[in-house]
Parts: C-alpha cells; sequence; structure tokens
C-alpha cells in the first residue's frame, strides 16, 4: 500500500461532503482516515455518532497517545487540536486556536505530512476560512498527494480557494464525487 495516512479538512458546508465520501468508503478501506473538521467547542456529542451512521468503518475521537490503525476513521475531538506523532500516535492539545479554530486543520495537516511525508493524501473541502491552506502546502512540500475540492462545487469556497493560493500547484482538483472516485480506488 503506497498511502498510508488521509487526512481530511473541512468547515462550513463540509460536513455534507464527509458524509457523503464516508458512504461511500468500503468496508476494506485499510487506509486510516484523519478528519480535522471544525466544530462547535461546547457541543460534545452527536457528531461521532452521526458520521457513524453513514460509514461502514468506525468512526473514533482518538485519545491522546492513541494508535493510528487502518480501517479506521478518526475525528478531531471537539475544542482539541489533533497532533499526528512520528510513533503513529496521536495527541491532543487545548493550546490556542489557530486560524480561529481547535482544532486547526493546518496543524494536523502540518503533523500528518511531516511522519508520513509522500504517504500523505491531505483534501480539502468547502470552508469559510483559511486553515489548511499552509497546511495542504506542507503536505506538497513533504511529497504527498494534495487535492482541493472543487470551489463551484463547494457551499464555502474561502477555504478551498485559500488552499489553491497558498498551496500552489495541488495533485487535483476534484468536485465530490471525484474525491469519492479517487479514494475507492486506493483499495
Amino acid at each position: 500500500m503506497k498511502y498510508k495516512l488521509i487526512i481530511i479538512g473541512g468547515s462550513a458546508g463540509s460536513f455534507q461532503m464527509v458524509t457523503k465520501i464516508l458512504s461511500k468508503i468500503p468496508a476494506n478501506f485499510n487506509i486510516p482516515i484523519v478528519l480535522a473538521l471544525h466544530r462547535l467547542k461546547h457541543v460534545r456529542h452527536g457528531f461521532v455518532e452521526a458520521l457513524s451512521i453513514k460509514s461502514v468503518l468506525p468512526v473514533i475521537e482518538p485519545l491522546d497517545k492513541e494508535s493510528l490503525k487502518p480501517g479506521k476513521i478518526y475525528l478531531a475531538p471537539a475544542n482539541y487540536h489533533l497532533y499526528v506523532e512520528l510513533a503513529g500516535k496521536f495527541a491532543l492539545s487545548t493550546e490556542e486556536a489557530v486560524n480561529h479554530s481547535r482544532p486547526a486543520i493546518d496543524l494536523t495537516f502540518t503533523t500528518g505530512a511531516y511522519c508520513y511525508k509522500e504517504k500523505t493524501i491531505g483534501i480539502i473541502l468547502s470552508g469559510a476560512n483559511r486553515d489548511g491552506a499552509w497546511g495542504l502546502k506542507k503536505v506538497k512540500d513533504w511529497g504527498g498527494k494534495t487535492i482541493v475540492q472543487d470551489p463551484a462545487d463547494s457551499q464555502m469556497p474561502t477555504m478551498p480557494k485559500a488552499a489553491l493560493e497558498k498551496a500552489g500547484e495541488v495533485d487535483h482538483i476534484y468536485k465530490i464525487d471525484e474525491i469519492i472516485h479517487f479514494l475507492k480506488s486506493l483499495v
């Protein structure tokens, strides 16, 4: 297997896209998927359950120092930054917000790409701010695959446009159905 980690970042307008993606991921999908999604910080329940309804793979909010495992979907917990560590484990942090966000997509992308280099796939979906643009550039800089949701296909095109502007030449600009097709082709 070429890729070892997929990170999907999104904000406003991305939840519907994420549920669509998860509903199409087959049970034999073995690459861990990390979801760095902006969420309401005081709402602790319901998000995992809503995603679990659509996914045949387990959706988990990882604990600090939990190991990444194939065939799992990991959701950054509300109001925590989610880092990927060299030992293939997660680290949670309540450090200051980055880009007005905690979890910050930039931090998850950057740490994941640093650990897994060319074996990382970074995907930016709909959102209303610039979080994720710098992190996606780091995925590209370390040899990973970069995908941006087509701004014309997103509810809030600010985040995809910022990623295209900051990351330079990304590998793919895809509509959501093309992202799904790409992910399914990895099986």
